[in-house]
């Protein structure tokens, strides 16, 4: 009986994993796919459950640096992911002490704070270094 249960399992995983297509649940299926093998051999449900653990977990392990470096290479940037980089204006003058300041880049408004803890003026031009939340860290541009 404890056989329809891991196939159930898997069957589950491999619907989520459609669903999400993130390879997310693929390697918690090829684990269920073991333990039903296993069950199927007349394994105990202890013994299952070690091999479901072990396969799962040497799967993640081994496959998922590749899959992640080759299967998802292509994911499209979003804009948020293209602003590092970029310059911006000064809008409002950031200072960090006081938790205010602003910037506008490529039209749109941002609030931002500055990555050294520098006061920056309103009118100066600044590069962003990342995004963190819903605020840019930018700095002075180097000027070497």
């Amino acid at each position: 009986m404890e056989s329809y249960y891991w196939l159930i399992f898997v069957a589950i995983m491999v619907v989520i994993e459609l669903i999400t297509l993130g390879l997310t649940t693929v390697w918690f299926a090829i684990g269920g796919v073991a333990a039903y093998i296993a069950a199927v051999c007349g394994a105990n449900i202890y013994i299952q459950v070690v091999i479901f653990l072990v396969v799962s977990l040497v799967t993640l392990l081994f496959t998922r640096p590749f899959a992640v470096k080759y299967i998802n290479k292509d994911r499209a940037k979003t804009n948020v992911d293209t602003l590092p980089g970029k310059k911006a204006k000064v809008i409002e003058t950031i200072d960090n002490f006081n938790a205010k300041g602003r910037v506008q880049v490529e039209g749109q408004e941002w609030m931002a704070r500055s990555a050294d803890d520098e006061i920056l003026n309103e009118g100066d031009e600044v590069v962003i270094k990342q995004v963190s939340g819903v605020k840019l860290i930018v700095e002075k541009p180097d000027t070497e």
